[in-house]
């Protein structure tokens, strides 16, 4: 059952994720890879939790960033050791310190029984030009399932 249900919350996900940025796609270029980690949290309904994150350039400069995740909707369980990963687009390959400042949106989904995946697609940043896509890679352990609405502010 739960198997079952990470494979319908993936696919959710990815719809929405990919509903996001098809139109913008032709327009943007891989600038990097955004890597975020939480010690965890708990969740029902409503989730909130601070991440460490680090954006890596393609041109091999390393930028650290903190960050908030609100996700609303479908989640309930607690998780440890959250990581997710991220391909970071923009407009051009010209990203500075201070690019991925700003907010995003879109979807998450995933399923944890004692280790679990997810997936989370979300667009915005800088003047809404900087997109975390297609999806993210979300590795943790813990009992968690989740299909939510999800914001990443990242400062």
């Amino acid at each position: 059952m739960i198997r079952r249900f990470a494979l319908f919350a993936l696919a959710v996900a990815a719809f929405a994720a990919t509903g996001l940025t098809a139109a913008d796609a032709r327009d943007r270029v891989a600038v990097g890879t955004l890597k975020c980690h939480s010690d965890g949290k708990v969740s029902l309904i409503f989730s909130s939790d601070d991440y460490r994150c680090v954006f890596y350039s393609v041109d091999g400069g390393s930028y650290r960033y903190t960050g908030l995740i609100n996700r609303v909707g479908l989640t309930a369980g607690v998780t440890h050791d959250e990581t997710l990963v991220w391909r970071v687009w923009a407009p051009s390959t010209s990203v500075d310190r201070k690019a991925l400042r700003g907010s995003y949106v879109g979807a998450s989904a995933g399923a944890t029984v004692v280790v679990g995946l997810g997936a989370n697609g979300l667009i915005g940043g800088s003047d809404k030009t900087i997109s975390l896509q297609p999806l993210s890679v979300e590795a943790n352990t813990g009992l968690n399932v989740a299909l939510t609405v999800t914001s990443l502010r990242l400062r």
